[in-house]
């Protein structure tokens, strides 16, 4: 099978031809596997598809018009109706994503006492600091007072994971600016519940070139280093 070791990108699938030569071509999202509800995606077009790689089919059959190039995931889940966010939102945003960002690196700290894995060595020395230090505001529901108090009295815990969270982001390629294809499965998984976070991906791209750089998205979060 020419086709097993033949790699194609996302909304296409490999087609051997008559002389058994393989070729990339656009997956048919009619023919996508069945999937269930809780695995539904909302695309740009304001469009639920079954799955991603019904979206990825039909974006790619539509590449070349403004449509396709438009056409993106947008969240997980069934399009639902997603609230404007307000200035006031948005400069609250960054308080609660740097605490949660902090928050999920502590518990990858925690899963890798019992099961190592999830953190490189170098990246457990990092949170380690962080995970013993006696002034760690843990984890909650709390007030955006209190974290705007707790960043300017603790700003050094919050530095490494927002610098983690970029670096897990920039892979392809690995060029310190974050593409909008690169930001998408952070920003798709959390739409559903921070209905700020495309606004505020927006506002942190403050040349309007399409790209976050990593000096941008430190800003963005009022990182200084």
């Amino acid at each position: 099978d020419t086709c097993r070791n033949f790699h194609c990108k996302r909304g296409k699938v490999c087609h051997a031809d008559k002389q058994g030569e393989p070729h990339c071509i656009c997956q048919d999202p009619a023919a996508c596997p069945p999937t269930e509800d809780y695995e539904h995606v909302c695309g740009t077009d304001n469009k639920t598809y079954d799955g991603t790689c019904q979206l990825f089919g039909t974006k790619c059959q539509l590449e070349g018009t403004k449509i396709g190039r438009q056409l993106h995931l947008d969240y997980m889940g069934s399009c639902k109706h997603i609230p404007p966010c307000t200035d006031y939102e948005v400069d609250q945003f960054p308080l609660r994503m740097r605490d949660w960002l902090k928050n999920i690196l502590i518990q990858y700290y925690e899963r890798d006492l019992s099961t190592s894995g999830i953190l490189t060595e170098k990246q457990r020395n990092k949170v380690k600091k962080i995970y013993q230090n006696d002034k760690r505001l843990v984890a909650g529901d709390h007030p955006v007072e209190l974290l705007l108090h707790d960043f300017e009295k603790n700003y050094h815990m919050y530095v490494y994971p927002v610098h983690w969270q970029f670096h897990q982001l920039d892979q392809h390629p690995v060029d310190r600016l974050l593409t909008h294809s690169e930001l998408a499965p952070l920003r798709a998984s959390l739409v559903p519940m921070e209905h700020c976070i495309t606004r505020f991906f927006q506002e942190c791209d403050g040349d309007q070139d399409k790209l976050i750089a990593l000096k941008e998205w430190c800003h963005c979060f009022g990182i200084k280093e």
